[in-house]
């Protein structure tokens, strides 16, 4: 069928699915192929995936088990047609109610149908010299089955009984790794406990005189100490292996990787980095620490006013993608506004091809897909209102892809994460309970957004199962544009229109990137130091006037104004205002200028210069003498003054005359002959 400029190609895998051509057709909105649906496609009607290429139209054939022979036949054509492909037999057609899965179907094309951007990439080069880390005998092994492909070192820490060696043809040294930084290609290792083998080594491999501080660097790390990590969230630090000693079917595998680890290799640029936009710090207060804090590997690190992302550590989770409050950090696997374009055509299809009561269920392709996968081979299948999307990581999914969900239409969202708990889902619980307190508080049922964790099937069919059916929110239609903040500002307000029970504003925990500005105005001195240090503009001021006005949608609730300002009258107010006054700037605080008194230019604040002659006026020695005018006058006509004064207003008292023996010995002389009653001679 012709769906939207593209050929879309639909088997019904030799009749295992029970598919109607004519209907799928009409709930997506296209044109029926006249043949009808394929049986199979793959095998005795390849044929017309040929005709489809040479159709000259984007072709989308609905099967991914047999993409490498659709590719293999596209290249062989020399089509340089673009293909993509999409599932519908594991999450959809292979299920228990698979008969009424028709609109799932038509929502599963229409979401495969959105163009996802390219991804640009880095590039790590590994010249194959591998560190074997471990405490015995077992690194030495397996470094001499790495020997052949790499070039290797062997690095032993606190070794005990390790029989001494007949033949040295491999390095091996004593050490403990103390400090690791680094990727593949360009590992850094500080060194304590430094050695080198002793030659007279006779029972037990011995060591020389050991020393601190030394350093090491290598392209590939193979720890086999079976103790701490050297890096947090370790496996997904590219280049740094670390099987289970104990486990020698997973040390094999680790030194089958590690043998292919040589060359140049290609690494996804996943974050797409801001300096701009990013609200860490101003003028050394610090601010904005969401990505800081919920980042697993380490990648992110503070660098002046802004954060700096290595793109050769980031392990590609999208934590601060999700958290980011400016859109600083712009996740590209793919971006939000192409993930949320992705859930608007697949809830969008689904409604208009008569779905309802749709749940939303996010999963990755590495853990999430094999369990779908098992699940329609072993066991019932997904429900038909269960709608998959496959996204690179989950943690990548914040509030504004959430809210998104339920604005377009969805009744409940759930996310499918690994059973084994995982270092790096904090940021992601956060959303999910910022998600669930804006729609429990606008009046939605409870419970309609979860986290799944399990690694086992059934546990997953079961917790869908035990999901109850509900009506979703009224759907929109609205095209997502922008950065995540105006997605999920979208959201809400869309969900604020349609809910059961509307307000005005809503207070959101902690740590929440939305909300208010509570600034006492009695103590304001209206300084403005809080508008210099807003990254955002929330806050700002009148050229021509003393005059602070804050604008609620704009502020992230960095804390910025509240660190910068030094009378301590700012306190933030983590919530979201639905109304459009949230868009508008609202005047805090306004004053009466004062003007020079010798060019009567406005400058400063009325109550402010006469506070400041009131404290200085009479009690300062730099302003005796009415000098305390130049206070009353700007900085032009201080400069004025001063030039034209011959008085330096820093000079102080004229000091005392030096006095000398000479001087005292005459005053005494003096007083003698005074108290003698003669006269001087």
């Amino acid at each position: 069928m012709r769906l939207d400029g593209k050929r879309v190609l639909v088997c019904n895998c030799e009749g295992t699915m029970p598919l109607d051509g004519v209907a799928l057709a009409r709930a997506c909105g296209a044109t029926a192929d006249k043949h009808g649906l394929a049986t199979q496609l793959c095998r005795a009607e390849l044929s017309r995936f040929h005709d489809a290429l040479k159709s000259g139209e984007p072709v989308t054939v609905a099967c991914t088990q047999e993409q490498p022979l659709f590719e293999e036949q596209r290249e062989e054509s020399g089509s340089d047609i673009a293909v993509s492909y999409v599932n519908i037999r594991e999450t959809a057609g292979w299920s228990r109610e698979a008969a009424a899965a028709t609109p799932k179907i038509a929502a599963l094309l229409a979401a495969a149908a959105v163009p996802v951007p390219p991804l640009p990439a880095v590039t790590m080069t590994s010249q194959g010299i591998v560190l074997v880390y471990g405490r015995d005998e077992r690194a030495i092994a397996a470094a001499r089955q790495l020997a052949d492909r790499l070039d290797v070192t062997i690095m032993l820490d606190r070794p005990q009984d390790v029989p001494g060696q007949p033949l040295m043809d491999l390095p091996i040294v004593q050490g403990r790794i103390v400090g690791a930084r680094g990727h593949l290609g360009a590992f850094e290792l500080m060194v304590d406990d430094y050695a080198l083998p002793a030659p007279s080594s006779r029972r037990q491999l011995s060591f020389g005189p050991a020393r601190n501080g030394a350093s090491s660097r290598c392209d590939i790390i193979l720890d086999l100490t079976g103790g701490t990590p050297l890096f947090p969230a370790h496996e997904k630090r590219d280049g740094y292996l670390r099987p289970d000693p104990n486990d020698p079917a997973a040390v094999q595998r680790a030194l089958f990787e590690a043998s292919d680890l040589t060359g140049s290799f290609e690494k996804p640029l996943y974050v797409d980095f801001h300096p701009e936009l990013c609200t860490h710090s101003r003028s050394r207060k610090t601010g904005c620490t969401r990505c800081l804090d919920v980042c697993p590997t380490g990648a992110i690190t503070p660098a002046g006013d802004h954060v700096a992302i290595d793109p050769y550590i980031c392990g590609g989770c999208g934590n601060c993608g999700a958290v980011c409050p400016t859109g600083a950090a712009d996740y590209r696997m793919p971006p939000a506004a192409s993930l949320v374009e992705q859930v608007r055509a697949l809830l969008l299809a689904y409604r208009e091809a008569g779905g309802r009561q749709a749940v939303l269920l996010l999963h990755d392709a590495k853990q999430g897909a094999p369990l779908i996968d098992a699940l329609a081979r072993f066991g019932d299948g997904l429900p038909a209102r269960v709608l998959p999307l496959a996204v690179h990581a989950v943690t990548e999914c914040g509030a504004a892809v959430f809210a998104s969900a339920f604005a377009y239409g969805a009744a409940d969202l759930r996310v499918l994460a690994p059973g084994k708990r995982r270092d790096d889902l904090g940021g992601l619980a956060q959303q999910l309970a910022l998600t669930e307190t804006i729609l429990v508080g606008l009046g939605f049922e409870a419970g309609r957004v979860g986290l799944i964790e399990t690694d086992d099937p059934d546990q997953l069919s079961a917790a869908l199962a035990a999901l109850t059916p509900r009506e979703a929110p009224a759907g929109a239609s609205y095209l997502p544009m922008g950065r995540s903040r105006d997605l999920a500002r979208l959201a809400f307000r869309h969900l604020h229109k349609v809910a059961p029970q509307p307000v005005d504003a809503l207070a959101l925990p902690p740590g929440a990137s939305f909300g208010n500005v509570r600034i006492d105005a009695e103590g304001c001195t209206l300084c403005l130091a809080c508008v210099s240090a807003c990254p955002t503009g929330a806050l700002s001021d009148d050229p021509e006037r003393p005059r602070l006005s804050f604008t609620e949608d704009a502020c992230v609730q960095c804390g910025l104004c509240r660190n910068t300002c030094p009378e301590k009258v700012i306190t933030l107010e983590p919530r979201v205002n639905f109304t459009e006054a949230a868009a508008s700037a609202r005047l805090i605080k306004e004053e009466e200028p004062f003007h020079c008194v010798r060019c009567g230019k406005a400058f400063g604040t009325k109550s402010t210069i006469e506070r400041i002659v009131a404290q200085l006026e009479g009690k300062h020695w730099m302003y005796q003498s009415g000098a305390i005018e130049r206070v009353r006058m700007c900085g032009d006509c201080r400069v004025i003054v001063q030039s034209e004064s011959k008085i330096d207003p820093y000079a102080g008292a004229p000091r005392p005359e030096i006095r000398t023996t000479d001087d005292y010995l005459a005053e005494r002389a003096a007083a003698e002959l005074k108290a003698s009653g003669k006269k001087p001679s």
